[in-house]
């Protein structure tokens, strides 16, 4: 019996995060959480081909996992007090055996170790980046495309961060009530990262990695039902959902990327809409605006819009002015000249984008070259397109700039 590789990467992105975030709690470190739950893998690799892929893989990893990880350190250990620790880590009741994949991993896992990896004694860009690392399962080099720098560097940050959760011992835990409110930040916009990512891979042969999509958006109503009076939890649903509506109409009948403007609307996803504005609503009565409620609304607007060509783009740009005001930076300044260049048109959009400094990121060059094929500047367009091709690492969006390379002539 063969082992489908699309298959077992599939359920590598779907687990691995969940899997890592239960053991974190079960052996009290992250180097020896991933280690465990890499070496499950491996098993998996070995037997599933034999054996069938089991019911419930992620219990199934994650018994391999926490087992492999107590005889390691039953080997390594020399000492009775470390003996003694590693038999700590076995359950009260026997364990099931390693093939039975009844071991549910436990949900608020994943949410604990959020708060875990954004404590306040870690860098806001550490805590963002070992959260994409453990529990969205992002490599290395597709977090620093997220943040526009070399690989190296992030490296860099996770090793440190790791290092500094381990020797200051900080609590895997959810903060209590007075805690929160320090670490829902960098919280929410760990969360929005990993639904970004679900929605439009950084790189690979996938647009679209539901896996990750659904698990921000479970997390995000596990977080906003844990603090229900804060409107950015509540903001930071709605536009996931509102933005997940739009996913069935993302890719065509042979798996190629249609643009917002030419998605078929009824295809939409009504009930996820709804749910986003009335979340909504509920933060509008609050009256504590701040940035995902902002995109919320931009997002509700598109989702009002019956077709691409009574979207109120007016209101949009109003909207992003009061966005940049909240949260300025180079990526809301990019977003707005989209806006601007179909309310203004393309010579407005163009002097915006000059204004802009993003010169490794794909998406800067695509959204130029439109603005110049609409300004009839074909050969400008061109090359602009051939920059965004060049720094493009996911097949289906390169595919998607070769056709409208291939559009100019």
């Amino acid at each position: 019996m063969s082992l489908d590789p699309d298959e077992f990467a599939a359920i590598y992105r779907r687990e691995a995060g969940r899997c890592t975030a239960t053991l974190v709690r079960v052996l009290g470190d992250i180097d020896q959480a991933e280690d465990a739950v890499a070496d499950a893998f491996a098993v998996a690799a070995d037997r599933w081909p034999a054996d069938g892929v089991p019911p419930n893989p992620g219990g199934w990893i994650t018994t391999t996992a926490r087992n492999r990880a107590i005889d390691r350190l039953r080997r390594e250990s020399t000492r009775h007090a470390r003996e003694r620790e590693a038999m700590t880590l076995h359950d009260p009741a026997p364990d099931p055996p390693a093939d039975l994949g009844d071991l549910d991993t436990v949900p608020d896992d994943q949410l604990r170790l959020i708060f875990l990896c954004c404590h306040p004694a870690l860098g806001a860009d550490a805590q963002v980046a070992l959260t994409l690392r453990l529990l969205g399962g992002l490599a290395t080099a597709e977090i620093a495309r997220a943040f526009l720098v070399p690989p190296p560097a992030i490296g860099q940050r996770l090793s440190r961060a790791k290092r500094k959760i381990r020797d200051t011992h900080m609590a895997y835990r959810i903060p209590a009530a007075s805690e929160l409110h320090q670490r829902l930040g960098p919280v929410l916009a760990t969360i929005y990262l990993i639904y970004t990512e679900g929605h439009s891979a950084s790189a690979g042969d996938d647009l679209l990695r539901p896996a990750l999509t659904s698990e921000a958006i479970r997390i995000g109503r596990t977080l906003a039902a844990l603090v229900p009076g804060e409107p950015e939890a509540a903001g930071l649903l709605a536009l996931m959902l509102l933005t997940e509506a739009r996913a069935p109409a993302r890719l065509g009948e042979h798996g190629e990327l249609v643009r917002l403007a030419d998605q078929d609307r009824s295809r939409w996803d009504r009930v996820l809409i709804a749910e986003g504005h009335e979340l909504l609503r509920g933060c509008i009565g609050q009256n504590r605006p701040g940035p995902y409620q902002v995109q919320a609304a931009i997002a509700a607007v598109h989702a009002d819009a019956s077709t691409a060509a009574v979207t109120d783009w007016a209101q949009i740009v109003t909207l992003y002015d009061h966005l940049q005001r909240l949260c300025p930076n180079a990526v809301v300044a990019l977003n707005r000249a989209i806006a601007v260049m179909e309310h203004r048109g393309p010579a407005a959009a163009l002097d915006a984008l000059d204004e802009i400094d993003l010169p490794a990121y794909h998406l800067f060059h695509a959204t130029r070259a439109e603005a110049l094929r609409r300004a009839g500047r074909d050969g400008e367009a061109a090359d602009a397109l051939r920059r965004a091709i060049a720094l493009t690492s996911n097949a289906v969006e390169r595919r998607h700039l070769e056709a409208e390379l291939a559009g100019l002539g």
